[in-house]
């Protein structure tokens, strides 16, 4: 497994920790492909019942690594699983809960993670932010999709279209995140969390867990459909994806984004 992950089994729960702490958990594209090997690998575990996915500090993950994306832009096209339907993510098909403990800033590919996983327990320093406008791209991984869903479509709007931060305690009002903890408690209270989920029939949990799921893919598959057929379309554009674009802004996407989630 790459050493830009830390995984940690314990008393039935698996701790992934993306580990780039020094590029804010930015996503190259050999994270794209180790990240969905290790949830793989969790689900498959006979030893795991519940996995909680994190990042090294001071961030949970800033998205896609812009300097790779302003070279040769080969985390673009992400390196996740094929999916059987009509979009690919870099999240796979899944059989047990995945607690995101947010532990710092989740932009946009990070954002994206974050809205994946069942449900978010947050630290006080988390700050969520969904800068696609601002870099020069459309969401693919769900995020058109999954914030209405969690925030409401006006919300949701609102953040796609401004680039704008919003932070931990708002994020909890909105129902982005079911609770807000001190930073040193996070990982404490999301193994809690999950040891609760463990300590159930996991029969019982996994096809619970399966029901919603499915019931929730009934009414967003088709605007999953439609953000993947509409990033394409964005992706393939006469002159189509220019990384040197995205090298000019890079500074300035950088600069804002750490105003941002220093405030």
């Amino acid at each position: 497994m790459s050493d830009s992950l830390l995984i940690d089994v314990k008393d039935r729960v698996a701790l992934i920790t993306i580990n780039r702490p020094a590029a804010r958990n930015a996503l190259s594209s050999e994270l794209l492909r180790s990240l969905p090997d290790a949830i793989v690998a969790a689900d498959g575990n006979d030893d795991v019942d519940v996995i909680v996915l994190t990042g090294a500090d001071p961030a949970f993950c800033a998205g896609l690594d812009l300097r790779e994306l302003g070279s040769t832009g080969n985390n673009l096209a992400g390196g996740g699983p094929t999916s059987t339907k009509d979009w690919t993510t870099p999240w796979p098909d899944v059989t047990k809960p995945v607690i995101g403990a947010v532990n710092g800033a989740a932009v946009t590919g990070g954002f994206e993670i974050a809205l994946n996983c069942d449900f978010l327990i947050a630290s006080e320093n988390a700050k969520f932010g969904d800068t696609h406008a601002r870099v020069g791209l459309m969401p693919g991984w769900g995020l058109s999709v999954l914030l209405p869903q969690a925030v409401g479509i006006r919300r949701a709007r609102e953040m796609s279209l401004t680039g704008n931060f919003m932070g931990a305690e708002e994020a909890l009002a909105f129902g982005l995140v079911n609770r807000v903890v001190a930073h040193t408690d996070l990982i404490p209270v999301a193994l809690s969390v999950a040891a609760d989920i463990a300590g159930n029939d996991q029969k019982s949990v996994r096809a619970l867990l399966g029901e919603y799921r499915e019931i929730t893919s009934s009414i967003y598959d088709e605007g999953l459909r439609i953000e993947a057929s509409k990033a394409k379309e964005w992706n393939s554009r006469k002159g189509g994806f220019d990384p040197a674009e995205v090298e000019k802004r890079r500074a300035a996407i950088i600069e804002r984004g750490r105003g941002m989630v220093d405030s």
